[in-house]
């Protein structure tokens, strides 16, 4: 799924503790939205494994939301739902479509890489692509209700989160056919850092 609709699941995992402890609001907002956005940094480098760890986040998450229970700063509450939305984001990635740069062709098997069991994990396929109509849906979904309810100053990202993915998913499969063209054209020192799916 493309990375608007990762950061708004992000903000709305921890928007209902905000809502019920509005002292630590500030804190499991910045967490969530950071983890959801925080796996997608590897875009060019390792894409889906090297920040993506569906396991390990989620046994973090886990662990450093038992302690900030027990503690109640606001690091630890950021860091709980920081590893909440990173969690998330790997778990998404997996219902959507295969690491490729078409993925509406279905011809990749890897979704996600998992770091426990050392194999790729296959993608479902239940958001075909990110930028498809159904990821647009579920971002709206969950946009809409969240700019009803948040105040700043989160209250803008779920829009602007809304309007860049409705973008992206009327340029996706125009991007997927400029990739190729664009990244050939690169110089050489810069090409080796261009993943080979840029260029098929």
């Amino acid at each position: 799924m493309m990375l608007p609709t990762h950061a708004v699941v992000g903000l709305a995992l921890a928007t209902p503790l905000a809502v019920i402890a509005p002292e630590f609001a500030t804190a499991v907002l910045t967490g969530g939205l950071v983890g959801g956005i925080l796996p997608d940094l590897d875009l060019y480098a390792g894409h889906r494994r090297s920040l993506h760890y569906p396991t390990g986040y989620t046994l973090v998450a886990v662990a450093v939301g038992l302690v900030a229970a027990l503690y109640q700063t606001q690091l630890l509450a950021a860091l709980a739902f920081l590893f909440v939305g990173a969690a998330a984001h790997c778990r998404m990635d997996r219902y959507g479509g295969g690491l490729e740069l078409r993925p509406w062709e279905g011809t990749s098997e890897k979704a996600v890489y998992d770091h426990v069991r050392g194999r790729w994990r296959t993608p479902k396929r239940w958001i075909p692509y990110d930028g498809s109509p159904g990821d647009i849906v579920l971002l709206g979904a969950v946009a809409v209700p969240l700019a009803l309810v948040l105040d700043s100053p989160f209250r803008w990202v779920p829009p602007v989160a809304l309007i860049a993915g409705c973008t992206y998913g009327l340029l996706r499969r125009r991007l997927a056919d400029l990739a190729p063209a664009v990244f050939e054209r690169v110089p050489d020192s810069v090409s080796s850092y261009v993943p080979a799916r840029y260029r098929q």
